[in-house]
């Protein structure tokens, strides 16, 4: 399936299907140079993604795994590979791995030269359905995750199902975290989806996942093209922002544990705890409230942390990107499909709501 992204600054296609990857030769254009940013045990793929690339000069530049890959450290790595294999402006950049891969990629194009081409191919299901579309790029600082970016959109972005054969089991339910989150905040299909077809819903091959992918894809698609830079949510109308359910709590908790917990295992965290915020604050039905935890639980991810872990992560969500001044936002649930901003919320609320939901550990 392909689904149309249709940025105001430059639309783009998401390609899903097994073999995605013969689009590839299309999107490269003109482009003379490629560089290829991709983790070191997926050299072998890269080679494969080399040989889409006839009649161009290609360097690959191999970072380290996950989290480790989104430091400054790494980033100048890139800028002097990209430098040594004289990337001009009309050359570009893939990035070919995981979400945190694709991150940096996307921000070693944004930097280099003030912007250059970009094309995303995910290896992971978070990668599919959440990293690579949408436009946002960027690296961590030890203070926190993605502190420093920008938004760089890709040329395409080619989901290629066939290379999440092998991913471990843990690997798909943390993307699928992703998956259920827009199921909350937009489409309720995602959430009877995995109800009817449990097993089809962690098998990478069936056509139940494949709907899944397509289905979050489109959600993200629809809520990024009109409003590709988080400037429109306004009072409690939500507008990019809202796909960042459940992330406030889970980004602190990726920070306090040094990025060792995947992203998908502390966003149903974070998911958790601010589906239970919200039915204190905002009326969230009890049963949506609860469906929350039952679902991510079905899928094997957790849904609490340390219970005494509380006053460090809350020190880490003051960093939260949607933070104005001393205000902490977060993006809570009034009903399902209907996400909405809460500023101010009473610290006491918060931390009963952080004390209710630690204790399914």
């Amino acid at each position: 399936m392909i689904i149309p992204v249709d940025s105001q600054l430059a639309p783009y296609e998401v390609h899903i299907a097994p073999g995605a990857l013969s689009r590839l030769e299309e999107a490269l254009g003109e482009a003379t140079r490629v560089a290829i940013i991709v983790p070191g045990p997926l050299t072998a793929l890269a080679d494969r993604v080399r040989e889409r690339c006839p009649g161009r000069q290609v360097t690959l530049v191999t970072v380290a795994e996950a989290e480790n890959a989104k430091t400054p450290a790494v980033l100048a790595d890139c800028w002097d590979a990209l430098a040594a294999a004289g990337l001009t402006r009309s050359d570009l950049v893939i990035g070919l791995g995981g979400g945190t891969t694709t991150d940096l990629a996307g921000f070693v194009a944004a930097s280099w030269l003030r912007g250059v081409g970009f094309i995303s191919i995910p290896t992971t299901v978070l990668g599919m359905v959440d990293a690579a579309v949408g436009g946002k790029t960027g690296i961590n600082l030890t203070a926190g995750k993605n502190l420093v970016g920008a938004f760089h959109e890709p040329r395409a972005v080619i989901c290629d199902l066939e290379l999440l054969g092998g991913l471990p089991r843990l690997e798909i339910a943390s993307g699928l975290a992703e998956v259920v989150k827009c199921g909350f905040i937009s489409d309720p299909g995602i959430l009877e989806l995995i109800d009817s077809d449990l097993a089809g819903s962690q098998d990478t091959t069936s056509e139940t996942f494949a709907e899944l992918v397509g289905r979050a894809v489109t959600v993200k698609a629809a809520v990024v093209a009109a409003d590709l830079t988080e400037r429109t949510s306004e009072g409690e109308s939500v507008g990019r922002e809202a796909l960042n359910y459940g992330h406030t709590l889970g980004h602190a908790i990726e920070a306090h544990e040094g990025f060792r917990l995947r992203h998908g295992q502390a966003i149903s965290i974070g998911m958790a705890w601010i589906a239970e915020v919200s039915r204190r604050l905002l009326g969230l039905g009890a049963g949506i409230a609860a469906d929350h935890s039952r679902l991510l639980r079905s899928l094997g991810l957790p849904v609490a942390y340390d219970p005494a872990a509380w006053p460090a992560l809350r020190q880490l969500m003051s960093l939260d990107k949607k933070t104005r001044g001393l205000t902490l936002r977060l993006v809570g649930l009034a009903a399902q499909g209907r996400p909405v901003m809460l500023e101010g919320a009473a610290e006491d609320e918060l931390a009963g709501a952080y004390a209710a939901v630690s204790g399914q550990a």
